[in-house]
């Protein structure tokens, strides 16, 4: 049985796009070319593959179980036969999904795609909503980056370390912890909220808080940071995070940060992907400028001018 490897391709667009339209413009193709590329992986797969629904088209069963395969081929026959081909950024036109920790999204997610819109025009970003397992999804070829706390555990996955985040206390501005020394004991005593997707009440601080003989009470866990400290500010609530990649939202909140009265951890930030991309010229781009991006918001912020003294001009 012959085959035409380019459905694949068409395949894994009309799958990405979700539409004969917007497939054509991907690939640069009519839109009746790629009707017709359409009826011939319908009849090769024995699928409609995309069904209409109103205005719109959507996947069928066995499309969307073979989604990621297809993506994953496409991009393996990519690197196959570009990979001895010198990277033109310029012309570059690739899809990339960036699943970073929400917090990290809004603190330098916007400076992400800026550097890579302004050296690589045709390459698209996603930056979608972090998920419940980014090894899965990696490894799926479903995501192309994600961000992570902790190195990860299987071996086809790569990571690196970009930076560690000091831990800071934010309260809204007149709370009770603001006056006055911060103790261990009155930090204990608050009511705390966390930050957890899976809506865990308990994190490493209670690790720490226990090892002095406190506990504390964890009243919420919220599923964002956004949500937690828009939270903190509208109540007694503490949430205590990391200190760089929220300085800009807390600061737009006008929330107060505090020192933690006790020592707390470093936290880690590495960037993951798979292993399949290590020689992948378009990704390994995308790394050192997501790295560059995420390293920046470490640097010491620069120093703001010295007021002059009164009456002396100097």
């Amino acid at each position: 049985m012959q085959l035409d490897l380019n459905l694949l391709t068409a395949l894994d667009a009309l799958l990405e796009e979700g539409s004969v339209a917007g497939a054509a413009a991907r690939l640069h193709v009519t839109a009746p070319a790629m009707s017709r590329s359409l009826g011939r992986i319908r009849k090769a797969t024995g699928d409609e593959i995309l069904v209409r629904t109103g205005r719109t088209m959507v996947p069928t069963t066995r499309a969307l179980a073979m989604r990621a395969q297809v993506h994953a081929l496409v991009e393996q026959a990519h690197h196959l036969l570009s990979a001895q081909q010198e990277l033109d950024l310029a012309s570059l036109e690739r899809v990339f999904t960036v699943r970073w920790h929400d917090a990290l999204t809004a603190a330098c997610g916007a400076a992400l795609v800026t550097a890579v819109r302004s050296r690589a025009p045709g390459v698209r970003l996603r930056l979608p909503a972090e998920p419940g397992s980014d090894d899965a999804e990696l490894r799926r070829g479903e995501v192309d980056l994600a961000s992570s706390a902790g190195a990860p555990a299987l071996p086809d996955i790569r990571h690196r370390l970009v930076g560690r985040d000091r831990l800071v206390v934010a309260v809204r501005p007149g709370h009770p912890l603001t006056e006055g020394p911060l103790s261990p004991e009155r930090y204990a005593a608050a009511e705390h909220l966390t930050v957890s997707r899976r809506g865990s009440l308990r994190d490493p601080i209670d690790d720490a808080l226990a090892a002095r003989g406190l506990e504390r009470r964890v009243a919420a866990a919220g599923p964002t940071t956004a949500f937690a400290l828009q939270l903190a500010l509208d109540s007694d609530l503490v949430v205590t995070l990391p200190d760089a990649v929220t300085r800009t939202a807390r600061k737009r909140l006008g929330l107060v940060a505090l020192q933690p009265p006790l020592p707390l951890p470093d936290v880690p930030l590495h960037l993951l992907w798979h292993r399949r991309y290590d020689d992948d010229r378009a990704h390994t781009w995308l790394r050192e400028t997501a790295a560059e991006t995420v390293r920046a918001l470490f640097a010491p912020p620069a120093a703001s001018p010295r007021p002059l003294a009164p009456g002396t001009g100097k």
